[in-house]
């Protein structure tokens, strides 16, 4: 299967060993949402028996990558998409499985628009972390960059 073939689910699991190692399911990936889930894993479980906070972190963080290869893949060839920063808020107990729901927080053409005129772009994306109860057990901001090429 050639890398145009794969869906961004397939190449982040082909190519970020963590997302492969905690076995995350990429559920939906558009330029204007992307669910990410990450099975119930006795491995990956804190003292508590819920998803260790690193894990929820990991599926966070890749939820926000979809998104950003689904808005911003057709860049790849002038533009590196780099995570900038990241914020995580841990606000209810997370059991059993979760997911990550990640939506970007300035327009796409905004961004691909300050690219065009030679400025670093920054952008932020929002991601919603829930239990299988629909409780939000996690909040988290990743701040992307696209970093022009040369």
């Amino acid at each position: 299967m050639t890398a145009e073939q794969m869906s961004i689910g397939e190449m982040l699991a082909a190519t970020v060993p963590m997302a492969r190692t905690l076995n995350l399911q990429f559920l939906e990936t558009t330029p204007e949402r992307a669910v990410v889930s990450l099975p119930d894993q006795p491995d990956y479980h804190n003292h508590v028996g819920g998803p260790h906070a690193g894990a929820m972190f990991t599926l966070g963080e890749s939820a926000s990558g979809a998104i950003v290869l689904a808005a911003f893949g057709d860049q790849l060839s002038r533009a590196v998409p780099l995570a900038v920063s990241a914020e995580i808020s841990y606000k209810k107990l997370a059991m059993g499985p979760v997911t990550a729901t990640a939506t970007l927080g300035r327009p796409a053409a905004e961004v691909v628009a300050d690219l065009d005129e030679g400025r670093r772009p920054e952008f932020p994306v929002t991601i919603e972390i829930r239990r299988e109860d629909g409780a939000v057990t996690g909040e988290m901001t990743v701040t992307w960059t696209l970093r022009p090429n040369g």
